[in-house]
């Protein structure tokens, strides 16, 4: 099973960079997408329903040009789920989960936060908090799960740029990074893509298209987690980069999952 994940940041935006085409040449069995900042109704062009994929959205209540996420799958899903039921989330459309046979798939998408807004850092850790205790849930399902998508944080220093200035940063926070690293060592979620990739560099969003692309200025934002009982099913991971559909790159993770 290949899984791709990618912020989009706007989905229209991506489409015209040819993000779609490109996703059908690779030939995907899932695809998660975040940040599609756009209704569903509004997407009438055929460009956003590619033949061969079932297409689920979960948009934004508060303001559908914001935030938004979306699952497209080869295989139908026994089950849709929307929300993890707190408000950061739901009324947001920030998460998404498509349930098949074997394993489900879920879409979800962290608020960027602010250095300057209290506010905004404020709401994106009530999201991580939310986030987490759906997390601590999953565990006890028998069931496999794999949540990709933007957690907008770093996960240590080998995942961006310039970590000792960063510290300073939201994205690289040490509440941030404690949070993170919760998921992955207390709660024993498997970080897919540092499984099998060990290199540093490994970013998946740059800050400025032109000049932080070039020189290779970024972090690793975005994420395939996945159940403890996954660990050994995951075949390879990499970051495409030779196209930009967005700031972010996507997270393409092979598994052995039928």
């Amino acid at each position: 099973m290949k899984v791709i994940s990618l912020n989009v940041n706007g989905i229209r935006q991506a489409a015209e960079r040819g993000f779609f085409e490109w996703m059908v040449r690779q030939d995907p069995d899932v695809v998660c997408l975040q940040d599609i900042q756009a209704d569903e109704r509004s997407l009438n062009d055929s460009v956003f329903f590619p033949p061969g994929y079932n297409t689920y959205f979960f948009d934004s209540m508060e303001n559908p040009e914001q935030a938004g996420v979306a699952i497209y799958c080869k295989t139908m899903p026994k089950a849709i789920m929307t929300g993890m039921g707190f408000p950061e989330c739901d009324f947001e459309g920030r998460f998404i989960q498509a349930d098949f046979d074997k394993v489900s798939i879920g879409a979800f998408l962290t608020p960027h936060g602010s250095n300057h807004e209290e506010a905004l850092q404020e709401h994106k850790y009530r999201f991580m908090e939310g986030f987490k205790n759906h997390l601590i849930k999953t565990r006890r399902k028998r069931r496999e799960f794999i949540f990709c998508g933007t957690a907008n944080v770093a996960r240590s220093p080998i995942d961006v740029s310039s970590w000792f200035v960063n510290q300073r940063n939201s994205g690289f926070l040490p509440e941030e990074r404690k949070w993170i690293n919760e998921i992955f060592n207390e709660l024993e979620y498997v970080d897919a893509f540092r499984q099998v990739n060990k290199q540093d560099k490994q970013y998946t969003w740059w800050p400025d298209y032109e000049r932080a692309w070039k020189l290779d200025e970024g972090g690793r934002l975005d994420y395939q987690i996945a159940t403890p009982g996954i660990k050994n099913l995951i075949q390879g991971g990499t970051i495409y980069k030779g196209q930009r559909f967005s700031d972010h790159a996507p997270l393409i993770v092979e598994y052995n999952i039928d």
